[in-house]
């Protein structure tokens, strides 16, 4: 039995928004690869099954850069990052708890990951398992 819930966000003018299962308690990912650090890209890993965009399909722009693996989407409106396809988790989707609206998620558990050193670090952590449909509601 999951203990997903529904939770709804969304980009800051509102152009995307989106819906996502995942539990109450989330554990996030605080990267320091070049991008994420400038951006202070902390997020949440869930399959891309319990990822669904509501609206704004035509408000999202995609930037990659180095391996192209990662698809950092934003809105073209606003320029926020709601979610992304993390390099790591092509099979899922990195989602910003910041731009998760108040009220379904109880708490945090929040993790380095060392993009800086992405080929050494990936085969340290666990991060792959969480776009996986077993793990996922074991956050």
């Amino acid at each position: 039995m999951s203990d997903d819930v529904k939770h709804t966000g969304g980009c800051h003018c509102g152009a995307v928004r989106f819906e996502v299962m995942a539990p109450r308690k989330i554990h996030v990912y605080d990267c320091n690869c070049s991008i994420c650090a400038k951006k202070q890209n902390k997020h949440f890993i869930v399959p891309e099954s319990k990822f669904k965009l509501l609206q704004g399909a035509e408000s999202i722009t995609t930037y990659t850069f180095n391996t192209h693996k990662a698809k950092h989407m934003f809105c073209k409106v606003c320029g926020v990052q709601s979610f992304y396809k993390p390099r790591s988790n092509p099979d899922g989707y990195g989602v910003c708890p910041h731009c998760i609206d108040d009220g379904t998620i109880e708490d945090m558990v929040v993790e380095t990951f060392d993009g800086q050193n992405w080929e050494s670090h990936i085969g340290t952590t666990d991060i792959k398992k969480w776009s996986k449909e077993s793990n996922a509601s074991n956050q």
